[in-house]
Formats: C-alpha cells, sequence, structure tokens
C-alpha cells in the first residue's frame, strides 16, 4: 500500500490575503499526507479564505470512480482551520471505503457457515504411502463444561450470544439433560437425553 501521494497535482488558492511559501508549502504536505489505500486521489484542490477574523479551509478532492470528496473549516487560525479540515476529508475517505466494503461483502445467505475440519498427526504427514485407510483425527482441544439448569429459551439466548457450536444444560422443565445447537440452515436444534 502506498502511504503518500505521488506527483498529486494540488492548487492552493487564497483569497482575500496574498499567499505565502509556508502556508502553500503546509496545505501541500497535509493534503499529499492522506493516505491512498482508498478512494485512489486524482486531483486536490484547496481554497483558503481569510475574511476579517475568520479562516475559512475547503478542501476539494477529486478521486477514481467519479467520487468527489469535500470538506470545510472555520477557525481563528488557518494552519489550525486546514488541519481540522484534513481530518475531516480523512473521516470521509474512510466512510467511502466502509460502504465500498460493504458492497462486496457476502450476504449470509451467501457466505459459508460451516466446514468440516479434521487435525491429523504429524506422523501421518511423514509416511502417507504406508496408511491404506484414513488416519483417525486426534483431539485438538479439551474443555470443561459446567452443567447449568435453565429453560430452554436461556440456552438459545446463550447459544446466540457466544461462539460455542453447542449449548449442554439440564432443563428446568423437564429434569433431563438437553442439547440445543444450530443447524446449518440456522434453525435451532435440541435433543433430551432421559437418564
Amino acid at each position: 500500500m502506498q502511504t503518500e501521494n505521488v506527483n498529486l497535482p494540488i492548487t492552493v488558492t487564497v483569497r482575500h490575503e496574498s499567499v505565502t511559501d509556508s502556508l502553500r508549502d503546509y496545505a501541500h504536505k497535509k493534503i499529499e499526507g492522506l493516505n491512498l489505500d482508498y478512494p485512489r486521489i486524482i486531483e486536490a484542490k484547496a481554497v483558503l479564505d481569510v475574511q476579517k477574523n475568520r479562516h475559512i479551509a475547503e478542501i476539494l478532492l477529486f478521486c477514481a470512480n467519479h467520487i468527489v470528496i469535500e470538506a470545510t473549516t472555520e477557525g481563528q487560525d488557518m494552519y489550525a482551520a486546514i488541519d481540522e479540515t484534513i481530518d475531516k476529508v480523512a473521516r470521509r475517505m474512510r466512510k467511502q471505503k466502509t460502504r465500498l466494503m460493504k458492497k462486496r461483502r457476502p450476504h449470509r445467505n451467501e457466505s459459508i457457515r460451516y466446514i468440516d475440519e479434521s487435525h491429523f498427526d504429524e506422523s501421518v504427514l511423514d509416511h502417507p504411502e504406508e496408511s491404506e485407510t484414513d488416519p483417525e483425527p486426534f483431539l485438538v482441544h479439551k474443555e470443561r463444561y459446567s452443567l447449568r439448569t435453565m429453560y430452554k429459551e436461556d440456552a438459545v439466548m446463550e447459544l446466540e450470544l457466544s461462539d460455542k457450536p453447542f449449548i449442554l444444560y439440564k432443563s428446568a422443565r423437564r429434569d433431563c439433560l438437553s442439547i440445543i445447537w444450530r443447524r446449518k440452515d440456522g434453525e435451532f436444534a435440541s435433543i433430551d437425553i432421559n437418564q
């Protein structure tokens, strides 16, 4: 990722006052410092206006894909107004990137929700031709599970709020063990285990 704009055409216009080299260089440096992640900047214009005790900084960015980003700030000092305007422009650029990412993100129904995976011991990798049958997977992670008494509605709520694949609980209504899990179609299923 490129972190600075190279050879970016920047026009700095000052109204009601003569432009100084330090002010022009400061505006150039700030605009060139905007990162190029998205959207790509094609041309930039900065309009600096001085009226009585008001300093107004306006920055227009002409970007790829016909995106125009504009921000204006008014302040007591021109350098502070430029800084604040650059912050606004950077926020708007991030918003554009977020909109693009949301648009390209797959919808819930199109995304892969469950993938079957198996873990094997390293010995399988050493001599794969010797084993004629599929190797046996080994246990990856052990976890202690506390058994709680609750209603099915509470178990569904806990499952929705956690990353667990299932909830094992003692049913408060039926006084038996129950397992509830989310099926591949998004619905919930449960099994009661009578003792």
